[in-house]
């Protein structure tokens, strides 16, 4: 049997109100909140997340 890859990545995104950066996974079930300002950057579509944020870098 052969092993699936999940074809979502971890990303690197920085908040548009107080520049924080954090680390998400690409698929969330639940909306993403900045860790400083509560701003929220990203939320749920049933797929990919739809992000309100800079993505600096995608992680492998």
């Amino acid at each position: 049997m052969a092993r699936r890859e999940s074809t979502s990545k971890f990303i690197k995104i920085r908040c548009p109100k107080c520049k924080n950066e954090q680390i998400m996974f690409g698929k969330t079930v639940t909306g993403v909140d900045c860790l400083v300002c509560g701003k929220q950057l990203a939320f749920p579509t049933g797929g990919k997340s739809r992000v309100r944020a800079r993505i600096l870098e995608v992680l492998g």
